[in-house]
């Protein structure tokens, strides 16, 4: 297990580094084969390389990624190492573990018939162009596992709050700030309020929080240009319509100025009736192999689960390694634990596969309006299948 992390980790997949995703998928589709015995369909949409296995009919389906947030280069920065038990290196714990334990898993299974593998290309983005495909890879599965890290502590997650992205643009009018200021509509004033309307369409667990700021041009100059960009976490879907229909709903205070509000929800909720039957059923094996008790939590983070949910899947997350520092330089892994993270989902697909064909996904998916799919939906992808 280790040589195939170092050998992932040094793979360098920066998400917006298209040929260096490329080079990554190859090196996960060679080590997928060599533990699976059998070469992945290879898709590529919007430039972004992602792989895929499916043995038979599928009714499991794994999800992982292997993109990262960490530009090449850095492990130049960051090499990888392995030092008292603790791996380091740039995507080690989020998330090229999680694929060495799926991998490893899967392999220690008499047959994978009835499982799909699904490793994207694009997740730490946003998963704008492999959207569809995890879509269309979780239908009519009873179960889909999510080898994102783990919480603190090995916890697995067990709910993710939805998502939504915006940008809010104002435009207004210049004019010289000293001669004749009245002539101007100052749009940076004006986005000062829609900063504080936005600040408080938050209600108890839904957060909407105004990010990155721009505007004006000189100092001296009334600003006819500003925007905001705005993260939104929900959770639940009603949450994310009620923001949604808030910030689109955005009036112009001042005079002369106008709105333009663009984007909206990029991830649907994973709430946690979607991971009940699967939580308990992993409490259950982790039971049974002596790997002692599991605990679940709610995060605000998105992941792919968010999607698999979405589309109707049960989807129980962060079966992925336990360690920590996701997105920092001090990311690391607990190598001990990746064997008995990789026989718990042994034992989880075993047991799902083991209900039979009869067992019918238990959430009902999540309906969006097209205008606000990603645009990455309505393009076909190119595939490559062995």
């Amino acid at each position: 297990m280790l040589g195939d992390l170092e050998e992932l980790v040094t793979c360098e997949s920066f998400s917006a580094d298209h040929a260096a995703v490329a080079r990554s998928a190859g090196v996960v589709a060679e080590q997928g084969l060599r533990r699976l015995g059998a070469r992945p369909e290879t898709i590529v949409a919007g430039g972004v390389t992602h792989v895929r296995w499916t043995f038979g009919t599928p009714r499991v389906l794994l999800v992982g990624h292997h993109d990262t947030v960490w530009p090449v280069g850095t492990l130049r920065e960051h090499p990888w190492s392995l030092v008292d038990g603790i791996a380091r290196g740039p995507g080690v714990f989020d998330m090229k573990a999680g694929l060495v334990q799926m991998f490893h898993a899967l392999a220690a299974l008499p047959s994978p018939e009835g499982v799909r593998l699904l490793v994207t290309g694009d997740e730490e983005v946003g998963s704008r162009s492999s959207r569809a495909l995890i879509e269309e890879s979780a239908r009519g599965c009873a179960a889909a596992f999510v080898l994102e890290a783990s919480a603190d502590g090995g916890a697995l997650k067990i709910a993710r709050k939805g998502t939504s992205d915006y940008r809010v643009t104002v435009r207004g009018r210049a004019a010289h700030a000293g001669l004749e200021p009245w002539k101007g509509a100052n749009a940076g004033v004006e986005l000062a309020h829609q900063i504080l309307a936005l600040g408080a369409m938050g209600d108890g667990e839904t957060t909407v929080t105004p990010t990155v700021l721009s505007g004006g041009t000189t100092v001296n100059t009334v600003p006819e240009l500003a925007s905001v960009a705005v993260d939104v976490r929900v959770p639940s879907l009603s949450e994310q319509r009620r923001v949604d229909g808030l910030v689109r709903g955005l009036v112009p205070r001042l005079d002369g100025t106008r709105l333009e509000i663009t984007g909206g929800p990029n991830r649907p909720p994973m709430e946690e009736g979607s991971s009940a039957r699967l939580f308990a059923l992993a409490r259950r094996v982790a039971g049974e192999l002596g790997l002692g008790p599991l605990r679940g939590v709610a995060v605000g983070g998105a992941s792919d689960g968010n999607l698999t949910a979405g589309a109707g899947c049960p989807t129980l997350d962060g079966l992925g390694a336990v360690g920590g520092g996701a997105h920092a330089a001090h990311e690391h892994v607990v190598v001990a634990e990746m064997p008995g993270r990789a026989r718990l989902l042994t034992g989880l697909i075993g047991a799902v596969l083991a209900e039979g064909p009869g067992t019918a996904p238990a959430v009902a998916p999540t309906r969006e309006s097209p205008s606000k799919q990603p645009a990455g939906r309505r393009r076909g992808p190119r595939r490559t299948t062995p």
